[in-house]
């Protein structure tokens, strides 16, 4: 299938780093969920991690609020840290309730080694870059699910017991909500950088951003499958 068009900065940037970005959307635990085949321990783990990074993530997206220098951004990021809240985490919720993990136990959970190296890295390209580094390390996440979720939606088993997961990730709602964020990363880099931004000394920094945060994802996906 054709991928989402999540705009031309993010298109730019994925195109820069082309086998970590395909080893991130098609690691053996995306597949796993596709195809019915992951450990329900290694999905258990998974979600009780992610819902840690889910609040640390957050987090960082607020950053986007100080770190704004338009209305426009600001919304965007203030949308998306209530997504990100009172939406997404529901899922994770949901499920670890129905294998007795309340939330309680999920916001007590330790972070595991590869979590805490991935939310620090992108909260500290918040605290110490501008809005572009923030963006360009908060981007894989986004993307990333946004590409998996329809992707797998064509391909599933029709038995995955991840269907519920899938469904989140490829629904119109979210995926509208990516485009929203594309559209807003590409005016923001326009904006500061001009539209020939690829030509500009700010670029190979962006890239080396979106590459690292797109390492560290596959690194989650890794500590999840360790989970069985």
């Amino acid at each position: 299938m054709t991928a989402p068009d999540y705009g031309r900065v993010f298109l730019a940037l994925r195109d820069g780093c082309p086998d970590e970005w395909h080893t991130y959307t098609h690691h053996p635990f995306v597949e796993g969920l596709g195809d019915g085949t992951l450990p329900h321990a290694s999905f258990l783990h998974y979600l009780v991690q992610d819902y840690v990074f889910l609040i640390h993530f957050a987090r960082a997206w607020s950053l986007g609020v100080i770190k704004a220098e338009t209305l426009d951004e600001m919304k965007m990021c203030a949308r998306t840290v209530d997504a990100l809240i009172n939406r997404e985490m529901g899922l994770h919720v949901k499920t670890c309730a129905a294998a007795g993990i309340d939330e309680a136990a999920l916001f007590a959970a330790k972070e595991e080694i590869a979590n805490l190296a991935y939310t620090r890295y992108v909260i500290d390209a918040g605290l110490q870059g501008d809005f572009l580094d923030l963006i360009a390390a908060l981007a894989p996440c986004c993307f990333g699910y946004g590409e998996i979720g329809p992707r797998l939606a064509g391909v599933a088993a029709p038995e995955t017991p991840y269907a519920d997961w899938i469904a989140t990730y490829s629904d119109p709602d979210y995926q509208q909500v990516m485009v929203s964020i594309g559209q807003m990363f590409d005016a923001a880099v326009i904006h500061r950088l001009g539209p020939d931004f690829q030509t500009t000394p700010r670029w190979p920094q962006l890239q080396a951003r979106f590459t690292m945060a797109t390492r560290l994802e596959v690194g989650f996906w890794d500590m999840g499958l360790r989970g069985a």
